[in-house]
């Protein structure tokens, strides 16, 4: 119990415990709320005073700012006054000295076109010179062959192209046609005859290729212009009458003609195995047609053996036919076969691939159990599971464990 005096009436009365402390609350309340009230009101005067200083310090600063703005602005006025005339100038000076580069430039461009212009002339000038000196030694050239050709006669121009070919065939006869026979054409029992033959044999003496040569000339034909067709047919019929395989006619005939001058001229389809070539084309023209047929010599010597056996072509054909027939057939069976064979094999690779992804699979499966086998532990078996993790610390301790 306690004992309080009004301060008002002056009279004591006591109270409990628990009004006691309400007093007290209260009177604490009151002098806080007092305190606080004072607090804010001292507060609010520095926060007043605070912000009248402040303004009193910004408004001075503005106005100091505004004067030096001014005088800046003043300043920069008479800058620019003379910056401009002192760029326009400088743009004056600059706009001089480029124009004199460029004038330099100019004048040297103009040195340099009347050189280029002076060189081109010349070099004009001497090309000129050049290819009319090569028209000139051409159209000599031109009249002196053709004042050759014409002093020349009939028969003598004719053998000059007969001589050409034989000495370019001497020139290689040693070496690319040592076995060779090139010879003329002297036999004339027919009526007529060609100017070269030639032929080649193996080593047995088998002939494996023979060529009828005749070499024609414009001025072989005098007063009238003959054309490569017109000695074909008789070509054809010395070839024949003289036993050769091929005809060549070696011809400087048509010399504008593009067909004959772009190469071997085939025109079998006037008569067999007959070409017309240009004289630059003779020897090549050998060579193929002689390694051609050396090619094929196996077939012409089984040929020449059947024959001396006295063997029947036509048995000899149907023997060949019978063998073909019958093979064809033995070929389809064995394809068959084949096929079914092929099949087979696909079959069991099928067959196989399922078997190997079984097993890959079952692989699959026992690696995941292994990975779960080595996942577990007693700590994962137990968890959740108290009977079995004291049996577990049974074991590890040998005593049974007290339940708490």
């Amino acid at each position: 119990m306690h004992e309080i005096k009004c301060p008002h009436c002056g009279e004591n009365f006591t109270v409990d415990e628990s009004g006691y402390a309400e007093i007290l609350r209260q009177v604490r309340d009151d002098a806080f709320h007092k305190a606080l009230s004072e607090r804010q009101e001292l507060a609010e005067l520095d926060k007043k005073a605070a912000v009248e200083l402040a303004e009193s310090k910004i408004s001075q600063q503005l106005l100091g700012a505004a004067s030096a703005k001014d005088m800046e602005i003043e300043r920069l006025k008479a800058e620019l006054k003379s910056s401009s005339e002192l760029a326009e100038a400088t743009k004056r000076l600059e706009l001089n000295e480029a124009m004199g580069a460029v004038k330099k430039e100019r004048d040297d461009l103009q040195r340099d076109l009347q050189l280029k212009d002076g060189e081109q002339k010349l070099l004009e000038t001497s090309l000129k010179e050049k290819y009319e000196t090569q028209i000139s030694d051409r159209d000599e050239t031109i009249e002196r062959l053709k004042d050759m050709k014409a002093k020349l006669s009939t028969k003598m121009v004719g053998e000059t192209l007969e001589q050409h070919c034989e000495i370019e065939f001497n020139k290689l006869r040693a070496t690319a046609f040592s076995s060779s026979y090139f010879e003329k054409d002297n036999d004339a029992k027919s009526g007529s005859k060609g100017d070269y033959i030639f032929r080649d044999s193996d080593d047995g003496g088998t002939e494996f290729v023979s060529i009828m040569f005749e070499m024609k000339n414009e001025s072989d034909t005098p007063g009238s212009k003959k054309k490569n067709e017109d000695f074909l047919k008789e070509l054809d019929k010395d070839r024949n009458e003289k036993g050769c395989e091929y005809a060549i006619l070696v011809s400087l005939l048509e010399p504008e003609n593009d067909l004959y001058n772009s190469g071997i001229v085939d025109v079998s389809h006037r008569y067999p195995k007959m070409y017309v070539i240009r004289p630059q084309f003779f020897i090549p023209m050998i060579t193929v047609l002689r390694d051609a047929a050396r090619n094929s010599l196996s077939y012409k010597a089984e040929l020449a053996r059947v024959k001396e056996q006295n063997v029947d072509i036509t048995t000899f054909e149907d023997d060949l036919d019978t063998f073909k027939t019958g093979f064809a057939r033995n070929y389809e069976l064995a394809a068959q076969k084949f096929q079914t064979a092929i099949k087979e094999i696909d079959e069991t690779i099928k067959h196989l691939q399922k078997t190997k992804d079984a097993l890959l699979g079952s692989e699959n499966n026992l690696r995941l159990a292994n990975n779960k086998a080595e996942d577990l532990s007693i700590k994962k078996l137990t968890r959740g599971n108290p009977t079995m993790a004291a049996k577990f610390a049974e074991l590890k301790t040998g005593e049974p464990e007290v339940e708490q």
